[in-house]
């Protein structure tokens, strides 16, 4: 492989491999706070730290994509054994303040009452909260969202 700016390899210059996962409970339409709720961890730590995120994270060397989502989700909510889907891929290299991150975006959905959820890892909580009041959400995941309820038909 021939070298690049200051000595360094291309492969020194790839962008990281993270995963989402948007995890959807869909209540009854009687239900008092609506029908539609997102799962989301607060970050313990930078970058957004204190702010709400979907779970995710880096994938680990050798790790399959699908088992990473898994891990991610389990490892920052205590919810676990969820079917995800994988839903698109998001790159643009802004996306995260710490460098270029490319992320693939898992779904999964839950009907009916909400599992119970609890922070772990690099997640200080977790918690459901109604897509039409959600807070400030971290790097692109609000945009995240908004393109899987409307290609859920949920927006």
């Amino acid at each position: 492989m021939p070298a690049g700016p200051a000595g360094e390899s291309p492969r020194e210059k790839q962008p990281a491999l993270t995963v989402d996962g948007v995890v959807l409970l869909r209540r009854p339409t009687t239900h008092p706070r609506g029908t539609c709720d997102v799962l989301l961890v607060q970050r313990r730590y930078e970058p957004f730290q204190g702010k709400w995120s979907l779970p995710g994270g880096f994938v680990e060397y050798g790790e399959d994509l699908a088992a990473a989502v898994q891990r991610e989700t389990a490892e920052g909510t205590g919810l676990d054994g969820l079917l995800f889907r994988q839903f698109r891929t998001y790159g643009d290299p802004e996306r995260d303040p710490r460098g270029h991150t490319v992320s693939v975006v898992y779904f999964a959905e839950i009907v009916g009452e909400a599992p119970q959820v609890k922070g772990g890892d690099d997640a200080s909580q977790a918690a459901w909260f109604p897509v039409e009041d959600l807070p400030e959400l971290a790097f692109d995941h609000l945009e995240i969202l908004h393109d899987v309820l409307s290609t859920c038909g949920l927006d």
